[in-house]
């Protein structure tokens, strides 16, 4: 069996870059991935291949569907299907986790 305690504010820090990010698990189509912005910084518009969600664990961001827009605070939550085209921006210095399945 595989065990693993972490500390999720800790895994990923923004230091230097502006975007930091590092996959926890991947198997197949699925993962786990922690994504880390600074504030006013942007993932650009793409395509998620898999349904997705994206929880936010410290900061503020904004994601952009086509028209529609949601700001996602601390301990929020997003949940979409793949095949939606969308891009993040970091309001705030940022963590959050994104999971694909």
């Amino acid at each position: 069996m595989f065990y693993n305690v972490l500390k999720a504010k800790d895994i990923v820090k923004l230091e230097e870059n502006a975007v930091e990010k590092e996959i926890l698990l991947q198997n197949n189509t699925s993962s786990l991935t922690i994504i880390a912005l600074k504030k006013d910084e942007i993932i650009d518009t793409h395509t998620a291949e898999e349904d997705a969600a994206v929880y936010v664990l410290d900061g503020e961001i904004e994601i952009h569907f086509d028209a529609e827009k949601f700001t996602l605070k601390k301990g929020r939550i997003i949940l979409f299907k793949k095949d939606v085209q969308h891009k993040v921006l970091a309001l705030k210095d940022s963590k959050f986790f994104v999971i694909k399945t």
